[in-house]
């Protein structure tokens, strides 16, 4: 499990997260909500250690993640809410740097059915990225859900820029990984569907 200790976080002169505790369990996804700039994702920055917290401690399994910074991030994928994508590569390209930038290696033929179970048809699979809309490239970035083992996914505005259909896809995979044991921990502005006893809810106050 996952669980914050009285972390706050401060930003600039702003404290944006006052003593805040909370814990995710196997199988549960937590949806973090609130306004823009309420510092959603400050905190999901937190939680994959790219940002420190003023105060408190943050724990994978009951132990600091400072302490098993290694185990811990092998256990994670974070996607941002930004795509982070290198236009001149194609989305097999950009997949599969990214895949084995963490450590994982994978196949073409593996990225190719990750970006074909997100919707993306093969004729544009070896275009530059570019020229993908910006609901594609949301796609793109979110195929490594398809094909990363780990068990904490967080995710900043994961359906930011998809249609219904992308939608359902991302529901579906978020179920998936939850019968799995998997733990989700999402900023969103939307609803997710993946049944009220996996579901909590974390709103944010600026």
């Amino acid at each position: 499990m996952l669980n914050a200790d009285n972390v706050s976080c401060l930003r600039g002169e702003r404290r944006l997260i006052t003593a805040l505790s909370f814990t995710v369990q196997r199988g549960r996804l937590l949806a973090v909500m609130g306004e823009n700039g309420s510092g959603k994702t400050s905190l999901l920055r937190m939680l994959c250690g790219l940002l420190p917290a003023e105060q408190g401690r943050i724990l994978w399994y009951g132990e600091d993640i400072r302490a098993c910074r290694e185990r811990y991030l092998a256990s994670l994928i974070y996607i941002g809410h930004l795509n982070s994508l290198k236009d001149d590569l194609t989305p097999v390209e950009n997949v599969t740097i990214s895949a084995r930038l963490v450590g994982e290696e994978i196949s073409e033929g593996q990225t190719c059915e990750a970006l074909e179970a997100v919707g993306l048809v093969r004729s544009i699979h070896r275009l530059p990225t570019r020229v993908l809309s910006q609901g594609q490239k949301r796609r793109v970035s979110l195929a490594r859900l398809w094909l990363s083992p780990r068990s904490l996914w967080i995710l900043d505005e994961p359906f930011a820029a998809l249609d219904a259909s992308a939608t359902s896809l991302l529901m579906q995979q978020l179920r998936s990984h939850l019968n799995n044991g998997g733990i989700v921990i999402a900023a969103t502005h939307q609803e997710i569907d993946v049944g009220a006893d996996r579901l909590d809810q974390l709103r944010l106050v600026g």
